[in-house]
């Protein structure tokens, strides 16, 4: 069919107020149309141009050759070309544009796309003369990859892989409506070449969406989504926000990040644009970089390691996609000795192409695959590699690689200074067994490095399963002698940090489910259950633990180390709590596993807290009752502790003890003389002491030294030795309501506290003041609440204990108490007159 013409001239001189006119019109082609076509084939000529250019000069001027699409649909191929004005002078420059019409649907003559027309002969620079002939068919110019486009690309070399990458996107079909592309260019013909470029590399629908423009100075105005210009107008277009690619100035520095346009690049370098075609019968998506880097790669060109990640991924998901040639050629362009710039990313795509490729190939062919991956696995510490299995090594190729590698593998599992990895030390033993290398001499020591490792960077590692969780896994599931020796290994460091081994195995299954006694681990795996079954009953928790670890404390005593770091981890048990501990074995077990500190921080936290075995408080009881059920348990509880391990326990711990144990003497015994030195000693040695327990202690003390059957001694010592901490502890304990009752209701009693309270007025400076508040402040009340055979008693006591002169003093002390009260009620009685 032919294709209808338009051509459009610009104005002559003296045609003001005009940029040009049509001068011919083909058929079918509507006003509308012709308003919409008027702006895209003007043209402007570029800076600098003289008025009257010699015929070199006006060759030399940019052509416009462009393709646009309408907006019903049909598509104009044109060219715009500057001539000679021959109307006026005829020395000055005008532009003649010649257009092909392309009604939607309707191809090029030989379905040709409109970039190779771009050279066709048919173009023309002036107007039919007399009438249009019947519409002119525009027979297609040469292939546009005919002439010179591989010495083309090579030149472009630095700028193919980025500009490439913007054509396939301005191609895209949701590209409609963007901001166009700008490649600048001295000659509008490489711009044109650019386009030839991209009509090879992308699919027929993605090119005849390129419409373009080789030369324009306005490029931000354009529709287009390719526009070519002239260095001049460079800067105008990078100032309207427009991506430029200047191609006629310094190689730009960088890359880019798109595989598929490097790789098209790379193929173009190569001289080999056949490729593209090849590559697009593979399966995969149009701008998918695999079918283009495995084409490229078995046609024996290098690519980097982002090409060959995408063809050995490709490859990986499509292992039927490729013949046996082809699959050799990829596996050989992969697994090439000279490559010396492989990424991770590379490595874990070879490593899913050789699983793919395992027991669809024969052995030679994946063998160099298996060698790479297992050399990298040693050399370049790849820890996330997929290793092949181990029959990828029977045969020679695997002797050769074992022979190569293997004492490598064991000069470094030997290593016990250097740091290494737990993902390291499994890939080494996994490589280690995939080769034959026989590490036996090495695997005790690799476990017991190994075995902490494992903890310390499962705890520095978030929440979750840590990363080498898989392949450690793999491993215990390979290699049974590992797995034995690891289990045993986390087994005997158990007991040291069992909370830690227990955070563990919640994030790492280990599979000790076998024959091995394994008590720790097995006790370290039931405590998160038993936990969540059991709430806060730690002693029931307790009772679980240790029955899951299968064997008894006494045969084992360090499984109550293991349970009672597993239970109370960061906390002291409870007396009760401890009491049920130190029951549970005998002393020698707890001395072995270092149990009984825990029992001594039992009753020495308990004493502290004042809290008892229910958890109440015991801070605000009666001077006279001031230890709470709590605090005699925990006394009773260090008096056993002290009989059970005299060797162990010393320091201030032994020292907090003994003064538990005095406190429990004091109330319920008969302790050994001098108890107030006792306390004071023993609580300077327990520096530092918790204010409590020296004050449970200073409360024991003065209890018993206002009891009615203290030794005389004792008190004696306590005046004397002016102590003002426990001298003020008797003051508060005297003031209770329990010693004030007893005053007021046991004559004897009071007579005693008489005697004792004025018996040492010159005992240094603490107790005289105090004695002297006590009689006035607490006795005074007491006795004169009694009845008068009450103070009798008191008096005559006063006298049978001490002697008259003591009996004397009470009287006159009672005395001034009563004419202190008759004169106050005498001079009350004036001041009311």
């Amino acid at each position: 069919m032919s294709l209808a013409q338009v051509h459009y001239t610009s104005a002559a001189p003296g045609d003001e107020g005009t940029a040009g006119r049509f001068t011919a019109v083909g058929p079918g082609v509507s006003g509308a149309l012709l308003a919409e076509i008027e702006p895209l084939v003007r043209y402007e000529l570029p800076g600098g141009v003289p008025e009257r250019p010699s015929d070199g000069e006006l060759r030399s001027l940019p052509q416009a050759f462009g393709y646009f699409a309408l907006s019903d649909g049909s598509r104009l191929v044109a060219r715009s070309a500057p001539v000679r004005d021959t109307v006026g002078t005829g020395a000055g420059v005008r532009f003649h544009a010649h257009a092909v019409h392309l009604p939607p649907g309707v191809p090029l003559p030989g379905d040709r796309l409109p970039v190779e027309a771009w050279r066709s002969p048919h173009w023309v620079a002036a107007t039919p003369g007399g009438a249009i002939p019947d519409p002119l068919a525009l027979p297609p110019g040469p292939a546009a990859v005919s002439e010179g486009l591989d010495d083309f690309a090579v030149s472009r070399g630095p700028w193919l892989a980025a500009v490439l990458a913007d054509l396939r996107r301005a191609s895209d079909a949701e590209a409609t409506g963007g901001r166009p592309v700008v490649l600048v260019e001295r000659q509008c013909a490489d711009v044109a070449r650019w386009l030839g470029l991209a009509s090879v590399t992308l699919p027929r629908e993605s090119a005849e969406r390129l419409t373009f423009t080789t030369y324009t100075r306005r490029p931000g105005s354009s529709a287009s989504r390719v526009v070519g210009v002239g260095p001049e107008d460079a800067g105008a277009a990078r100032a309207a926000g427009l991506r430029v690619h200047e191609c006629a100035g310094p190689a730009p520095a960088g890359g880019t990040g798109d595989v598929w346009a490097t790789t098209a690049a790379r193929v173009w370098r190569s001289r080999s644009p056949e490729l593209f075609r090849e590559a697009r019968e593979l399966p995969g998506e149009p701008f998918a970089a695999g079918p283009l880097a495995v084409t490229a790669l078995c046609a024996g060109i290098a690519l980097g390691p982002d090409g060959r990640a995408a063809a050995a991924g490709w490859a990986a998901d499509r292992p039927y996609a490729l013949d046996a040639r082809r699959t050799g050629q990829l596996v050989e362009a992969i697994a090439s000795p000279g490559i010396d710039d492989r990424t991770a990313p590379e490595f874990d795509a070879a490593g899913r192409l050789f699983g793919a490729l395992e027991g669809r190939c024969p052995a030679s062919v994946t063998a160099p695959l298996a060698a790479m991956l297992v050399t990298e696995a040693v050399r370049g510490g790849n820890g996330s590699l997929e290793l092949p299995r181990r029959d990828a090594f029977a045969g020679p190729e695997g002797a050769e690689v074992a022979e190569r590698l293997g004492p490598e593998i064991l000069t470094e599992l030997a290593d016990t200074v250097g740091s290494r990895s737990v993902a390291r030390t499994v890939q080494l033993l996994r490589v280690a067994r995939l080769l034959g290398v026989d590490g036996t001499e090495s695997l005790p020591g690799v476990v017991d490095r190994l075995a902490p490792a494992l903890l310390a960077e499962a705890s520095a590692a978030q929440e979750g399963s840590p990363g080498f969780a898989p392949a450690l896994l793999e491993l215990l599931d390979e290699q049974f002698e590992v797995r034995t020796a690891l289990l045993g290994a986390l087994d005997r460091i158990a007991p040291g940090d069992p909370g830690a081994v227990a955070r563990f195995l919640e994030r790492v299954a280990l599979p000790f489910t076998g024959t091995q006694a394994l008590p720790h681990l097995r006790m370290c795996a039931e405590v998160p259950e038993a936990m969540a079954t059991l709430g806060g009953d730690r002693a029931a928790v307790w009772h679980r633990v240790l029955r899951a670890a299968g064997i008894s404390p006494f045969a084992e005593p360090l499984v109550l180390r293991t349970a009672v770091g597993l239970v109370w981890e960061d906390r002291a048990p409870t007396v009760e709590e401890a009491r049920l501990l130190l029951d549970a074995a005998t002393s020698d077990s707890h001395r072995v596993a270092g149990t009984w500190a825990r029992l001594v921080d039992a009753a020495l936290s308990t004493s502290a807290t004042g809290t008892s075995a229910t958890g109440t408080s015991a801070a605000g009881t009666s001077a006279t009752g001031t230890s709470a059920a709590g605090t005699d348990e925990a006394a009773r509880l260090a008096h056993d502790l002290l009989r059970g391990f005299p060797g162990e326990i010393g320091g201030r711990e032994r020292a907090g003890l003994l003064l538990l144990d005095l406190v429990r003497e004091l109330r319920t015994g008969a302790p050994e003389p001098g108890w107030a030195e006792r306390v004071r000693t023993l609580c300077t040695q327990a520096e530092p002491v918790e204010p409590a327990l020296r004050e449970r202690a200073h409360a024991a003390l003065v209890e018993r030294l206002l009891a009615p059957d203290r030794p005389g001694a004792e008190l004696y010592d306590f005046v004397h030795g002016a102590d003002a901490e426990l001298i003020a502890a008797y003051d508060r304990a005297a003031r209770t309501e329990t010693v004030r009752a007893r005053l007021r209701t046991q004559p004897a009693y009071a007579a005693d506290c008489f005697t004792v309270w004025t018996a040492h007025p010159h005992a240094g400076r603490a107790w005289p003041p105090v004695a002297a508040a006590l009689l006035d402040e607490v006795l005074r009340p007491a006795v004169r609440g009694m009845s008068a055979e009450g103070v009798a008693e008191v008096e005559a006591t006063v006298g049978r204990t001490g002697s008259s002169g003591r009996a004397d003093a009470f009287r006159d002390w009672n005395r001034s108490s009563t004419l202190g009260r008759l004169g106050r009620r005498i001079a009350g009685r004036v001041r009311r007159g």
